[in-house]
Protein backbone atom coordinates (compact mmCIF):
# COMPACT_ATOMS: atom_id res chain seq x y z
CA UNK A 1 0.00 0.00 0.00
CA UNK A 2 2.65 2.36 -0.58
CA UNK A 3 0.98 3.83 -2.78
CA UNK A 4 -1.78 5.23 -1.01
CA UNK A 5 0.90 6.41 1.45
CA UNK A 6 2.42 8.41 -1.00
CA UNK A 7 -0.38 9.81 -2.99
CA UNK A 8 -3.20 10.24 -0.53
CA UNK A 9 -1.06 11.00 2.42
CA UNK A 10 -2.25 7.44 4.42
CA UNK A 11 -0.45 6.87 7.79
CA UNK A 12 0.99 3.22 7.73
CA UNK A 13 -1.67 2.09 9.81
CA UNK A 14 -4.40 3.67 7.31
CA UNK A 15 -2.50 1.80 4.76
CA UNK A 16 -3.04 -1.40 5.88
CA UNK A 17 -6.95 -0.68 7.21
CA UNK A 18 -7.00 -0.21 2.87
CA UNK A 19 -5.74 -3.22 2.20
CA UNK A 20 -7.68 -5.20 4.53
CA UNK A 21 -10.58 -3.55 3.20
CA UNK A 22 -9.30 -4.78 0.12
CA UNK A 23 -8.72 -8.23 1.02
CA UNK A 24 -11.81 -8.99 2.67
CA UNK A 25 -14.15 -7.14 -0.03
CA UNK A 26 -15.89 -5.05 2.14
CA UNK A 27 -17.74 -2.57 0.18
CA UNK A 28 -18.84 -0.01 2.79
CA UNK A 29 -15.83 0.33 3.38
CA UNK A 30 -14.09 0.31 0.15
CA UNK A 31 -16.47 3.13 -0.88
CA UNK A 32 -15.28 5.32 2.47
CA UNK A 33 -11.79 4.61 1.44
CA UNK A 34 -12.45 5.21 -2.08
CA UNK A 35 -13.29 9.07 -1.47
CA UNK A 36 -10.54 9.64 0.80
CA UNK A 37 -8.07 8.30 -1.50
CA UNK A 38 -9.25 10.31 -4.42
CA UNK A 39 -9.64 13.75 -2.86
CA UNK A 40 -5.66 13.07 -1.17
CA UNK A 41 -4.66 11.89 -4.44
CA UNK A 42 -5.89 15.15 -5.74
CA UNK A 43 -4.61 17.65 -2.94
CA UNK A 44 -1.39 16.00 -4.11
CA UNK A 45 -1.40 17.14 -7.30
CA UNK A 46 -2.93 14.38 -9.13
CA UNK A 47 -6.09 14.81 -11.51
CA UNK A 48 -9.44 13.13 -10.28
CA UNK A 49 -9.37 10.70 -13.20
CA UNK A 50 -6.55 9.65 -12.91
CA UNK A 51 -6.83 9.44 -8.74
CA UNK A 52 -10.12 6.95 -9.26
CA UNK A 53 -7.82 4.93 -11.97
CA UNK A 54 -5.30 4.65 -9.88
CA UNK A 55 -7.80 3.22 -6.78
CA UNK A 56 -9.22 0.82 -9.24
CA UNK A 57 -5.94 -0.85 -10.36
CA UNK A 58 -5.51 -1.14 -6.42
CA UNK A 59 -8.55 -2.81 -5.43
CA UNK A 60 -8.50 -4.89 -9.05
CA UNK A 61 -5.02 -6.13 -7.53
CA UNK A 62 -6.31 -6.70 -4.32
CA UNK A 63 -9.20 -8.85 -5.42
CA UNK A 64 -6.12 -11.28 -6.15
CA UNK A 65 -2.51 -10.00 -6.51
CA UNK A 66 0.81 -11.69 -5.38
CA UNK A 67 4.33 -10.22 -5.55
CA UNK A 68 7.03 -11.27 -7.65
CA UNK A 69 8.59 -13.57 -4.92
CA UNK A 70 4.72 -15.61 -4.19
CA UNK A 71 4.75 -15.58 -7.83
CA UNK A 72 8.03 -16.88 -9.04
CA UNK A 73 7.57 -19.90 -6.58
CA UNK A 74 3.98 -20.31 -7.89
CA UNK A 75 5.65 -20.83 -11.04
CA UNK A 76 8.28 -23.75 -10.16
CA UNK A 77 5.49 -25.73 -8.32
CA UNK A 78 3.35 -24.99 -11.27
CA UNK A 79 6.12 -26.61 -13.66
CA UNK A 80 7.09 -29.65 -11.73
CA UNK A 81 3.60 -30.45 -11.05
CA UNK A 82 2.86 -29.98 -15.11
CA UNK A 83 5.89 -31.87 -15.28
CA UNK A 84 4.93 -34.65 -13.10
CA UNK A 85 1.17 -35.16 -14.60
CA UNK A 86 2.90 -35.18 -18.25
CA UNK A 87 5.82 -37.68 -17.85
CA UNK A 88 4.19 -39.95 -14.75
CA UNK A 89 0.87 -39.57 -15.11
CA UNK A 90 -0.01 -42.95 -12.58
CA UNK A 91 1.97 -42.12 -9.79
CA UNK A 92 1.02 -38.36 -9.64
CA UNK A 93 -2.74 -38.99 -9.88
CA UNK A 94 -1.96 -42.00 -7.35
CA UNK A 95 -0.16 -39.41 -5.35
CA UNK A 96 -2.74 -36.86 -5.40
CA UNK A 97 -5.10 -38.89 -4.66
CA UNK A 98 -3.96 -40.57 -1.50
CA UNK A 99 -3.37 -36.36 -0.53
CA UNK A 100 -6.90 -35.42 -1.13
CA UNK A 101 -8.38 -39.17 0.38
CA UNK A 102 -10.94 -37.44 2.49
CA UNK A 103 -12.04 -35.28 -0.22
CA UNK A 104 -14.47 -37.53 -2.10
CA UNK A 105 -15.27 -34.23 -4.95
CA UNK A 106 -12.13 -34.63 -5.71
CA UNK A 107 -11.29 -38.26 -5.81
CA UNK A 108 -13.90 -37.76 -8.23
CA UNK A 109 -12.70 -35.32 -10.08
CA UNK A 110 -8.91 -37.23 -10.26
CA UNK A 111 -10.82 -40.62 -11.14
CA UNK A 112 -12.44 -39.01 -14.20
CA UNK A 113 -9.38 -37.18 -15.01
CA UNK A 114 -7.37 -40.97 -14.88
CA UNK A 115 -10.08 -41.85 -17.39
CA UNK A 116 -9.46 -39.49 -19.83
CA UNK A 117 -5.45 -40.19 -19.41
CA UNK A 118 -6.24 -43.99 -19.99
CA UNK A 119 -5.11 -44.85 -16.73
CA UNK A 120 -7.72 -47.65 -14.96
CA UNK A 121 -9.24 -47.49 -11.79
CA UNK A 122 -9.22 -50.55 -10.38
CA UNK A 123 -12.32 -50.68 -7.39
CA UNK A 124 -11.76 -51.33 -4.09
CA UNK A 125 -10.57 -55.07 -2.52
CA UNK A 126 -9.14 -57.07 -0.13
CA UNK A 127 -7.59 -58.60 -2.63
CA UNK A 128 -5.36 -55.81 -4.29
CA UNK A 129 -5.87 -52.55 -2.12
CA UNK A 130 -3.71 -51.39 0.80
CA UNK A 131 -4.09 -47.86 2.42
CA UNK A 132 -3.20 -45.98 -0.27
CA UNK A 133 -3.83 -45.45 -3.66
CA UNK A 134 -1.46 -48.04 -5.64
CA UNK A 135 -0.03 -47.54 -8.61
CA UNK A 136 0.22 -50.85 -11.22
CA UNK A 137 0.69 -51.27 -15.27
CA UNK A 138 -0.95 -47.77 -16.29
CA UNK A 139 -3.68 -48.51 -13.38
CA UNK A 140 -4.31 -47.01 -9.52
CA UNK A 141 -5.70 -49.42 -7.07
CA UNK A 142 -8.29 -47.87 -5.16
CA UNK A 143 -7.15 -47.08 -1.07
CA UNK A 144 -9.15 -49.12 1.34
CA UNK A 145 -8.87 -46.52 3.72
CA UNK A 146 -10.44 -43.91 1.49
CA UNK A 147 -13.53 -45.79 2.20
CA UNK A 148 -16.29 -44.17 4.72
CA UNK A 149 -16.42 -46.06 7.88
CA UNK A 150 -13.10 -47.88 7.14
CA UNK A 151 -9.80 -46.70 9.57
CA UNK A 152 -6.71 -46.91 8.37
CA UNK A 153 -6.31 -49.61 11.82
CA UNK A 154 -8.37 -51.88 9.74
CA UNK A 155 -6.71 -51.06 6.94
CA UNK A 156 -3.44 -51.70 8.01
CA UNK A 157 -4.17 -54.86 9.67
CA UNK A 158 -6.49 -56.55 7.16
CA UNK A 159 -3.07 -55.64 4.76
CA UNK A 160 -0.70 -56.77 7.18
CA UNK A 161 -2.10 -60.52 7.43
CA UNK A 162 -3.14 -60.80 3.80
CA UNK A 163 0.86 -60.39 3.39
CA UNK A 164 1.70 -61.69 0.24
CA UNK A 165 -0.95 -64.61 0.28
CA UNK A 166 -4.17 -63.45 -1.04
CA UNK A 167 -7.07 -64.77 0.52
CA UNK A 168 -8.57 -67.67 -0.83
CA UNK A 169 -11.69 -67.63 -0.10
CA UNK A 170 -14.38 -65.26 2.30
CA UNK A 171 -14.06 -68.44 4.86
CA UNK A 172 -10.17 -67.75 4.45
CA UNK A 173 -10.79 -63.92 5.39
CA UNK A 174 -12.30 -65.01 8.58
CA UNK A 175 -9.80 -67.43 9.61
CA UNK A 176 -6.89 -64.20 9.54
CA UNK A 177 -8.53 -61.30 10.75
CA UNK A 178 -9.36 -59.88 14.38
CA UNK A 179 -12.93 -58.99 14.14
CA UNK A 180 -11.95 -56.83 16.66
CA UNK A 181 -9.92 -54.62 14.30
CA UNK A 182 -12.51 -55.43 11.35
CA UNK A 183 -16.02 -55.00 13.36
CA UNK A 184 -19.62 -54.53 11.86
CA UNK A 185 -19.36 -51.15 10.65
CA UNK A 186 -16.19 -51.48 8.93
CA UNK A 187 -17.40 -54.95 7.13
CA UNK A 188 -20.42 -53.05 6.10
CA UNK A 189 -18.74 -50.60 4.50
CA UNK A 190 -16.26 -52.85 2.67
CA UNK A 191 -19.22 -54.59 1.53
CA UNK A 192 -20.89 -51.89 0.03
CA UNK A 193 -18.03 -50.37 -1.65
CA UNK A 194 -17.56 -53.68 -3.51
CA UNK A 195 -14.44 -54.65 -1.36
CA UNK A 196 -15.79 -58.60 -1.33
CA UNK A 197 -16.75 -58.40 -4.77
CA UNK A 198 -13.53 -60.62 -5.39
CA UNK A 199 -14.87 -63.88 -3.70
CA UNK A 200 -18.11 -63.89 -6.24
CA UNK A 201 -20.49 -63.39 -3.54
CA UNK A 202 -23.40 -60.98 -4.20
CA UNK A 203 -23.23 -57.58 -1.73
CA UNK A 204 -26.93 -58.53 -0.88
CA UNK A 205 -26.18 -61.56 0.26
CA UNK A 206 -23.13 -60.75 2.63
CA UNK A 207 -24.95 -57.87 4.28
CA UNK A 208 -27.83 -60.40 4.45
CA UNK A 209 -25.48 -62.90 6.24
CA UNK A 210 -23.40 -60.26 8.36
CA UNK A 211 -23.90 -61.95 11.50
CA UNK A 212 -22.89 -65.35 10.27
CA UNK A 213 -19.85 -63.76 8.73
CA UNK A 214 -19.38 -62.09 12.33
CA UNK A 215 -20.29 -64.97 14.26
CA UNK A 216 -17.68 -67.21 11.91
CA UNK A 217 -14.59 -64.54 11.89
CA UNK A 218 -15.33 -64.91 16.09
CA UNK A 219 -15.68 -68.37 16.58
CA UNK A 220 -12.42 -68.49 14.16
CA UNK A 221 -10.55 -66.04 16.10
CA UNK A 222 -11.52 -67.42 19.65
CA UNK A 223 -9.75 -71.04 17.98
CA UNK A 224 -6.68 -69.21 17.30
CA UNK A 225 -6.47 -67.92 20.70
CA UNK A 226 -7.09 -70.68 23.06
CA UNK A 227 -5.24 -73.03 20.36
CA UNK A 228 -8.03 -75.41 18.86
CA UNK A 229 -8.34 -76.10 15.66
CA UNK A 230 -11.05 -78.62 14.85
CA UNK A 231 -13.95 -76.70 15.65
CA UNK A 232 -15.01 -75.89 12.39
CA UNK A 233 -13.70 -79.37 10.97
CA UNK A 234 -10.53 -78.76 9.13
CA UNK A 235 -8.47 -80.55 7.66
CA UNK A 236 -5.99 -80.40 5.08
CA UNK A 237 -7.74 -81.69 2.32
CA UNK A 238 -11.08 -80.56 2.70
CA UNK A 239 -10.11 -76.89 4.68
CA UNK A 240 -12.74 -74.83 6.80
CA UNK A 241 -15.93 -75.66 6.85
CA UNK A 242 -17.65 -73.55 4.32
CA UNK A 243 -19.70 -70.68 5.02
CA UNK A 244 -23.39 -70.97 4.56
CA UNK A 245 -25.39 -67.79 3.93
CA UNK A 246 -29.60 -67.34 4.17
CA UNK A 247 -32.17 -66.70 1.47
CA UNK A 248 -31.88 -62.99 1.14
CA UNK A 249 -33.51 -59.99 -1.33
CA UNK A 250 -31.28 -59.18 -3.96
CA UNK A 251 -30.77 -55.54 -4.40
CA UNK A 252 -31.91 -52.88 -7.42
CA UNK A 253 -29.06 -51.41 -8.87
CA UNK A 254 -30.17 -48.73 -7.74
CA UNK A 255 -29.72 -49.10 -4.19
CA UNK A 256 -26.44 -50.96 -4.69
CA UNK A 257 -24.74 -47.81 -6.09
CA UNK A 258 -26.45 -45.75 -3.41
CA UNK A 259 -25.03 -47.65 -0.85
CA UNK A 260 -21.69 -47.52 -3.42
CA UNK A 261 -21.88 -43.57 -3.16
CA UNK A 262 -22.64 -43.38 0.40
CA UNK A 263 -19.19 -44.75 1.10
CA UNK A 264 -17.20 -43.78 -1.75
CA UNK A 265 -18.80 -40.20 -2.15
CA UNK A 266 -19.42 -40.91 -5.83
CA UNK A 267 -20.57 -43.82 -7.97
CA UNK A 268 -17.45 -45.69 -9.11
CA UNK A 269 -18.71 -49.12 -10.44
CA UNK A 270 -21.32 -47.46 -12.85
CA UNK A 271 -23.99 -44.73 -12.54
CA UNK A 272 -27.00 -45.24 -11.94
CA UNK A 273 -28.33 -43.56 -15.27
CA UNK A 274 -26.77 -45.90 -17.32
CA UNK A 275 -29.09 -48.72 -17.15
CA UNK A 276 -31.90 -46.09 -18.65
CA UNK A 277 -29.51 -44.83 -21.41
CA UNK A 278 -31.44 -45.78 -24.25
CA UNK A 279 -34.94 -44.25 -22.39
CA UNK A 280 -33.19 -41.12 -22.24
CA UNK A 281 -31.97 -41.11 -26.00
CA UNK A 282 -35.23 -41.52 -26.90
CA UNK A 283 -36.77 -38.80 -24.48
CA UNK A 284 -34.18 -36.37 -25.80
CA UNK A 285 -32.64 -35.52 -22.29
CA UNK A 286 -29.47 -33.76 -21.96
CA UNK A 287 -26.95 -33.86 -19.15
CA UNK A 288 -25.55 -31.27 -17.37
CA UNK A 289 -22.73 -30.34 -19.35
CA UNK A 290 -24.22 -29.93 -22.59
CA UNK A 291 -27.14 -27.76 -20.94
CA UNK A 292 -24.05 -25.63 -19.78
CA UNK A 293 -23.00 -25.01 -22.65
CA UNK A 294 -26.31 -24.70 -24.77
CA UNK A 295 -26.83 -21.84 -21.16
CA UNK A 296 -23.87 -20.01 -22.15
CA UNK A 297 -24.89 -20.05 -25.42
CA UNK A 298 -28.59 -17.76 -24.77
CA UNK A 299 -30.93 -21.37 -23.71
CA UNK A 300 -32.76 -20.55 -20.16
CA UNK A 301 -34.63 -23.83 -19.91
CA UNK A 302 -34.40 -27.67 -20.21
CA UNK A 303 -34.95 -31.39 -19.28
CA UNK A 304 -32.08 -32.98 -17.32
CA UNK A 305 -32.03 -36.30 -16.11
CA UNK A 306 -30.17 -37.06 -12.38
CA UNK A 307 -29.70 -39.25 -9.41
CA UNK A 308 -30.53 -37.40 -5.98
CA UNK A 309 -27.47 -37.64 -3.72
CA UNK A 310 -28.82 -34.82 -1.30
CA UNK A 311 -31.83 -32.90 -0.09
CA UNK A 312 -31.56 -29.88 1.74
CA UNK A 313 -34.94 -27.85 2.97
CA UNK A 314 -34.91 -24.24 4.10
CA UNK A 315 -36.73 -21.07 5.15
CA UNK A 316 -37.00 -17.61 3.21
CA UNK A 317 -37.20 -14.80 4.28
CA UNK A 318 -40.90 -14.75 3.80
CA UNK A 319 -41.06 -17.96 5.85
CA UNK A 320 -41.60 -20.41 3.21
CA UNK A 321 -39.88 -23.70 2.58
CA UNK A 322 -37.08 -23.72 -0.57
CA UNK A 323 -35.61 -27.01 -1.25
CA UNK A 324 -31.90 -27.43 -2.15
CA UNK A 325 -31.47 -30.64 -4.41
CA UNK A 326 -27.96 -31.69 -5.71
CA UNK A 327 -28.34 -34.57 -8.34
CA UNK A 328 -25.63 -36.38 -10.20
CA UNK A 329 -25.22 -37.39 -13.77
CA UNK A 330 -22.82 -38.69 -15.95
CA UNK A 331 -21.16 -35.82 -16.64
CA UNK A 332 -20.99 -34.71 -13.15
CA UNK A 333 -22.58 -33.35 -10.42
CA UNK A 334 -25.02 -30.22 -10.19
CA UNK A 335 -27.75 -28.54 -7.92
CA UNK A 336 -31.41 -27.20 -8.44
CA UNK A 337 -33.97 -25.63 -6.67
CA UNK A 338 -37.41 -25.39 -6.16
CA UNK A 339 -39.95 -23.74 -3.87
CA UNK A 340 -42.77 -24.75 -1.05
CA UNK A 341 -45.41 -25.10 -3.86
CA UNK A 342 -42.96 -27.42 -5.97
CA UNK A 343 -41.16 -28.43 -2.88
CA UNK A 344 -44.56 -29.92 -1.63
CA UNK A 345 -45.40 -31.76 -5.12
CA UNK A 346 -42.76 -33.73 -5.45
CA UNK A 347 -40.95 -33.87 -2.23
CA UNK A 348 -41.69 -37.59 -2.36
CA UNK A 349 -39.58 -38.41 -5.46
CA UNK A 350 -36.87 -36.01 -4.06
CA UNK A 351 -35.37 -38.82 -1.89
CA UNK A 352 -31.25 -39.67 -2.52
CA UNK A 353 -31.26 -42.86 -4.83
CA UNK A 354 -34.25 -41.97 -6.67
CA UNK A 355 -33.56 -41.44 -10.54
CA UNK A 356 -35.60 -38.29 -12.51
CA UNK A 357 -36.40 -36.37 -15.43
CA UNK A 358 -36.36 -32.38 -14.12
CA UNK A 359 -37.46 -29.88 -16.64
CA UNK A 360 -35.59 -26.35 -15.27
CA UNK A 361 -35.52 -22.66 -15.85
CA UNK A 362 -31.42 -21.57 -16.01
CA UNK A 363 -29.70 -18.91 -15.27
CA UNK A 364 -26.15 -18.11 -16.15
CA UNK A 365 -24.33 -16.39 -13.04
CA UNK A 366 -20.74 -15.71 -12.19
CA UNK A 367 -20.52 -18.74 -9.62
CA UNK A 368 -22.12 -21.06 -12.16
CA UNK A 369 -25.05 -22.05 -13.63
CA UNK A 370 -28.31 -21.58 -11.39
CA UNK A 371 -31.25 -23.75 -12.10
CA UNK A 372 -34.67 -24.09 -10.42
CA UNK A 373 -37.06 -27.25 -11.00
CA UNK A 374 -39.89 -26.28 -13.03
CA UNK A 375 -41.75 -30.11 -12.92
CA UNK A 376 -40.08 -33.30 -11.47
CA UNK A 377 -41.11 -37.36 -12.83
CA UNK A 378 -40.12 -40.24 -11.77
CA UNK A 379 -37.59 -42.19 -14.43
CA UNK A 380 -37.98 -45.43 -13.32
CA UNK A 381 -41.88 -44.90 -13.72
CA UNK A 382 -41.31 -43.33 -17.21
CA UNK A 383 -39.94 -45.73 -18.13
CA UNK A 384 -42.20 -48.57 -17.16
CA UNK A 385 -44.75 -46.77 -19.54
CA UNK A 386 -42.33 -47.34 -22.04
CA UNK A 387 -40.98 -50.37 -22.25
CA UNK A 388 -43.97 -53.05 -23.51
CA UNK A 389 -42.09 -56.53 -23.52
CA UNK A 390 -39.01 -58.74 -21.94
CA UNK A 391 -37.17 -61.77 -22.90
CA UNK A 392 -34.85 -63.55 -20.50
CA UNK A 393 -32.25 -65.43 -21.98
CA UNK A 394 -31.55 -68.96 -19.90
CA UNK A 395 -29.86 -72.43 -20.27
CA UNK A 396 -32.10 -74.18 -17.57
CA UNK A 397 -34.38 -73.57 -14.61
CA UNK A 398 -31.40 -72.68 -12.44
CA UNK A 399 -32.19 -69.05 -12.93
CA UNK A 400 -36.07 -68.76 -12.26
CA UNK A 401 -36.04 -68.45 -8.53
CA UNK A 402 -33.62 -65.13 -8.60
CA UNK A 403 -35.98 -64.05 -11.54
CA UNK A 404 -39.29 -64.32 -9.65
CA UNK A 405 -37.77 -62.44 -6.82
CA UNK A 406 -37.84 -59.51 -9.26
CA UNK A 407 -40.69 -60.20 -11.15
CA UNK A 408 -42.81 -59.50 -7.54
CA UNK A 409 -44.78 -56.41 -8.95
CA UNK A 410 -47.99 -57.05 -11.77
CA UNK A 411 -47.95 -54.82 -14.94
CA UNK A 412 -48.41 -54.60 -18.46
CA UNK A 413 -45.20 -55.78 -19.51
CA UNK A 414 -44.98 -59.39 -21.47
CA UNK A 415 -42.24 -61.25 -19.92
CA UNK A 416 -40.98 -64.54 -21.76
CA UNK A 417 -38.48 -67.22 -21.32
CA UNK A 418 -36.30 -68.03 -24.02
CA UNK A 419 -34.45 -71.29 -22.99
CA UNK A 420 -30.79 -72.31 -24.91
CA UNK A 421 -30.60 -75.85 -26.17
CA UNK A 422 -28.04 -77.83 -27.81
CA UNK A 423 -25.17 -75.38 -27.74
CA UNK A 424 -27.31 -72.40 -28.98
CA UNK A 425 -28.41 -74.64 -32.33
CA UNK A 426 -31.76 -74.47 -30.69
CA UNK A 427 -34.97 -72.07 -28.91
CA UNK A 428 -37.74 -72.14 -26.98
CA UNK A 429 -39.37 -69.19 -26.00
CA UNK A 430 -41.88 -69.88 -23.24
CA UNK A 431 -43.84 -66.76 -22.41
CA UNK A 432 -45.76 -66.22 -19.09
CA UNK A 433 -49.56 -65.68 -19.05
CA UNK A 434 -49.21 -63.29 -16.27
CA UNK A 435 -47.83 -59.68 -17.51
CA UNK A 436 -45.46 -57.46 -15.22
CA UNK A 437 -44.16 -54.30 -13.87
CA UNK A 438 -40.57 -54.36 -16.03
CA UNK A 439 -38.03 -51.58 -16.42
CA UNK A 440 -34.19 -51.20 -17.25
CA UNK A 441 -33.67 -51.24 -13.88
CA UNK A 442 -35.45 -54.75 -13.61
CA UNK A 443 -33.82 -55.96 -16.68
CA UNK A 444 -30.29 -54.77 -15.22
CA UNK A 445 -31.56 -56.79 -11.95
CA UNK A 446 -32.66 -59.89 -13.76
CA UNK A 447 -29.06 -59.83 -16.30
CA UNK A 448 -27.02 -59.70 -13.19
CA UNK A 449 -28.48 -63.00 -11.93
CA UNK A 450 -26.41 -66.13 -11.91
CA UNK A 451 -27.44 -68.68 -14.96
CA UNK A 452 -28.67 -65.63 -16.84
CA UNK A 453 -26.91 -65.39 -20.23
CA UNK A 454 -28.92 -62.01 -21.57
CA UNK A 455 -32.12 -59.87 -20.61
CA UNK A 456 -33.98 -58.03 -23.84
CA UNK A 457 -36.27 -54.88 -23.87
CA UNK A 458 -39.01 -54.46 -25.96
Amino acid sequence: MQIAQVLSGYSLGEADLLRRAMGKKIKEEMDKQSERFVDGAVKNGVSKPQAKNIFELLAKFANYGFNKSHAAAYAIVSYQTAYMKAHYPVEFLAATMTYDMANSEKLNDFREDAGRLGIKVIPPSVQTSFRRFETGDNRIYYALAAIKGVGEAAVDHITEVRGDQPFKSIEDFCLRVDPKQVNRRVLESLISAGAFDCFGIDRAQLIAGLDRFIGYAQRAHAEKVSGQSDIFGMSASTGPEKLIFPTFNPWMPSEKLMREYQVLGFYLSAHPLDTYASVLAKMRVQTFADFSAAVRQGATAGRLAGTVTSRQERKTRTGNKMGIVAFSDSSGQFEAVLFSEGLNQYRDLLEPGKSLVITVQAEERPEGIGLRIQTAQSLEEQSVRMQKALRVFVRDSGPLKTVARHLNARGDGLVSFVVIKDDGRREIEVELTEKYRISPEIAAALKAAPGVIDVELV
